[in-house]
């Protein structure tokens, strides 16, 4: 997720991404880390068949520095352009994992 100017990325897990996304642009969590910087467009995203390996993965990425997020998303989205939305997939094309 990021906010209006791409300047932020938050990184987190879900089992159900559209009704997460609709809880961001609807600043549902009050002094999140989203609302307070606005992150509301999902930019990038991966899928999972276990929850196990979707924690390790957002474990790993949160480790990672700027730079190599920023080459993640750029090699499937280089505009970073909004893929998913409240209302569910508009563009498809990131990888799932296991």
């Amino acid at each position: 997720m990021t906010n209006k100017y791409r300047k932020v990325l938050y990184i987190g897990v879900t089992g159900n991404l559209e009704e997460r996304i609709r809880q961001h642009k609807n600043h549902q969590f009050k002094n999140s880390f989203t609302d307070k910087y606005n992150c509301e467009y999902c930019i990038y995203y991966e899928e999972f068949n276990y929850i196990n390996n979707a924690i390790d993965r957002e474990t790993e990425l949160k480790k990672w520095n700027r730079k190599k997020k920023e080459a993640l998303i750029n090699k499937l989205n280089p505009e970073w352009r909004e893929i998913v939305n409240e209302r569910g997939y508009i563009r498809q094309g990131v990888s799932s994992y296991g």
